[in-house]
């Protein structure tokens, strides 16, 4: 006798032996018991998920002649189901089945009585595949069709169903399978067939199998068939080209400890034995949100992959900004395989970046309360500085950011004189290198939405000082910048490249921009410029951290005093020369 697929012997063949879509199962059960069976129902949902089995143990129960618990599993009906030959219960397959004529067929049978059952079910399964005509000639059928017929329409993809037949039926939604139940289906399954299985190879097949215990029973028959009576982790690892929970950590590790070479090896060896990059992308990805979500909770029932210790070890190795960086990496290279010629090449890259990421040397955070209470420096700033308005920012030319980081409504608690530390403001100010991420991210978190709306608008009458002599160099730097975010004290700008964002700094620092902020913008505000590049990778930081409550108390920026100078009146000659340069006239006598 020829070998049957695991799937087709374990079929359930009682609602009681339904793994999942217990909501389904409860509806149908009651509907049979209070004998108000519809007369057409559309099964939708993922594949391998129990759509025609339940449509089987459906027509199995509502024909079975027992008077006792159905389906009986003992009377003819039953029997001849169980083993697909009962007359009544007709199974089409829509995508060979999908004309016109095909339907047609089918609509002169439905007139005719069930030869042994009470009722005569139509299984129709990948009902989306039939044509708009064959729709069309089923739709009176399935509106009103005799009173002993029931159809029963199952679909990976409703959208693709016409809406005059979605109204027709009722519709059951099939969900994924959880893990668990696939993982008490196959330890039931190997007990039966007397095979021994590694507890971690049942967590591997259950997740590949992503919520269809079809597939999870074809990966476990494959398993079987290469090693036997006894599976292990490695013999799934080679069939399906998958690396070890182990194997990924050593090379999260790699990245971390910036062993490129060891890192770039293991990619190698990786590409060389054919291992899924979209998978490996993935399982990274998971790993690195393990370990994110038990530094949140500290509570191991969440892990699924990682064990305590490792997620532990991960949270140690590494802060929480740089694992959120790692994961956005991989999102945007396993976002890019789908168009890839080349996706090993994309992985490697991503590797890259992700040691450019690790690379980052951590700097002390000096708007981080906890970091506060550990520094000694206790600087005595008036009140008048801190700035109390709630972390609503506008950013340049980003409508969708402005909608996710405008509508914060959380209050900010009030910081303590401590928590200002004038040394490490000033470390900033004598630089001229692009300025640190964690630093942006404070000032982003002080704007607000009013007060760079008033700046956009005042910012539009910069084309005037660029006819001043006065305002024209300064006013020059400024013209192609956009504002990113505006706090009580202080803008923050972008412009095109870092080199023009590093000009702007430093003059600032020199405070050059003083008098024409005060003309521009009515305020002496200190000005901070980062390039287009910093500025997407500080918004992305920007979500994450706000999701993650992890955003720094905002920034503190003192107002910039000017002082008033007092103007001596210059003669006409005077005013030539310091406009022209005395080098640059010759005086002669008439």
């Amino acid at each position: 006798m020829a070998y049957k697929a695991l799937y087709r012997t374990y079929r359930p063949s009682s609602f009681e032996e339904v793994a999942g879509q217990q909501h389904i199962v409860q509806t149908l059960k009651h509907a049979i018991e209070q004998n108000k069976i519809a007369h057409a129902y559309l099964f939708c949902g993922p594949r391998g998920t129990g759509k025609t089995s339940i449509a089987k143990i459906f027509a199995k129960t509502i024909n079975c002649t027992s008077e006792g618990h159905r389906p009986c599993q003992q009377c003819e009906n039953c029997l001849e189901v169980q083993n697909g030959s009962h007359p009544d219960i007709v199974e089409i397959d829509a995508a060979s089945n999908n004309g016109v004529e095909e339907v047609r067929n089918l609509i002169e049978k439905v007139k005719y009585a069930p030869l042994k059952g009470k009722y005569k079910v139509y299984i129709i399964d990948e009902v989306h595949m039939m044509s708009t005509g064959a729709f069309n000639a089923l739709l009176k059928t399935i509106e009103e069709p005799p009173a002993h017929v029931i159809f029963i329409l199952a679909t990976t993809e409703p959208h693709k169903v016409l809406p005059t037949i979605i109204s027709r039926c009722q519709r059951f939604d099939f969900t994924k399978v959880p893990s668990k139940e696939i993982e008490h289906r196959i330890h039931t399954i190997l007990n039966a067939e007397n095979i021994t299985c590694e507890e971690e190879v049942i967590r591997i097949i259950s997740q590949l199998a992503d919520g269809g215990l079809r597939d999870a029973l074809s990966i476990l028959d494959q398993c079987i068939a290469y090693a036997q009576n006894n599976i292990e982790v490695h013999h799934i690892n080679e069939i399906y080209g998958i690396t070890t929970v182990s194997e990924k950590i050593q090379m999260l590790n790699d990245i971390i400890d910036q062993n490129a070479v060891s890192l770039m090896d293991k990619v190698e060896s990786i590409i060389e034995k054919g291992i899924d990059i979209k998978r490996l992308t993935v399982d990274l990805i998971e790993l690195l949100k393990e370990s994110i979500l038990f530094e949140y909770t500290k509570d191991s029932s969440l892990l699924k992959i990682l064990g305590s210790t490792e997620a532990q070890h991960l949270v140690e190795k590494t802060t929480l900004q740089k694992r959120f960086s790692m994961i956005h990496l991989l999102m945007e290279a396993y976002d890019k395989y789908r168009n890839a010629a080349n996706v090993p090449s994309y992985f490697e890259v991503c590797m890259l970046q992700m040691l450019d990421v690790a690379s980052l040397k951590e700097e002390n955070n000096i708007h981080i309360a906890e970091e506060n209470k550990q520094s000694n420096v206790k600087p005595n700033v008036s009140r008048e500085t801190l700035v109390k308005e709630k972390p609503s920012l506008i950013l340049a030319d980003e409508e969708e950011d402005d909608e996710y980081i405008g509508n914060i409504e959380e209050e900010k608690e009030e910081i303590s004189e401590e928590n200002i530390q004038k040394e490490e403001i000033k470390q900033y100010e004598k630089s001229i290198k692009p300025l640190d991420n964690e630093f942006l991210l404070s000032l982003l978190a002080g704007a607000n939405k009013p007060e760079k709306a008033k700046d956009i608008e005042k910012f539009n009458n910069l084309d005037f000082y660029m006819m001043d002599l006065n305002y024209a160099k300064y006013a020059n730097l400024l013209k192609h910048c956009l504002i990113v975010a505006s706090g009580n004290n202080y803008i923050v700008l972008c412009t095109d490249n870092q080199p023009e964002a590093n000009e702007i700094n430093e003059a600032d620092q020199q405070d050059k921009f003083g008098e024409l902020m005060v003309k521009l913008l009515e305020k002496n505000k200190k000005v901070f410029a980062i390039a287009k590049e910093q500025q997407k990778i500080v918004i992305q930081l920007f979500k994450d951290r706000m999701i993650a409550g992890t955003l720094p108390q905002p920034a503190y920026i003192e107002p910039k005093m000017i002082e008033k100078k007092v103007e001596k009146q210059m003669s006409e000659e005077e005013k030539v020369l310091d406009l022209f340069g005395e080098e640059n006239i010759i005086v002669t006598e008439e």
